[in-house]
């Protein structure tokens, strides 16, 4: 879900699409999805991931944090946005590993 105000825009919580059961228990491959939900979500608001400032990342293994980080730095290897992860105990569906937020500015 996304909201837009102004020249910035910002993605709540992405998460990655379970389908079929490929990607669960795959923390690299939920990254990826969740970052494929947040480009679509930006496209639609009038910008994309290279306008990126700001992502929150949040696991429910920090053990996991290089397939993770491997992820998110090849989906943002030139944009280089200020990043945390942070731990949670769990997330809404047992089966996910990772949701992620972001901010971005949407270009003139």
């Amino acid at each position: 879900m996304g909201g837009r105000r102004g020249d910035a825009t910002n993605v709540a919580l992405a998460r990655p699409r379970l389908r079929g059961g490929t990607g669960v228990d795959d923390a690299y491959v939920q990254t990826q999805r969740a970052i494929a939900n947040i480009a679509d979500v930006l496209e639609r608001a009038g910008t994309s991931l290279k306008y990126v400032v700001r992502t929150r990342i949040y696991v429910t293994d920090i053990a996991r944090w290089e397939e993770i980080g491997r992820a998110h730095g090849e989906a943002f290897r030139d944009v280089r946005p200020a990043t945390s992860m942070v731990e949670v105990a769990r997330l809404i569906d047992p089966a996910m590993l990772v949701e992620i937020e972001a901010d971005a500015v949407i270009p003139e």
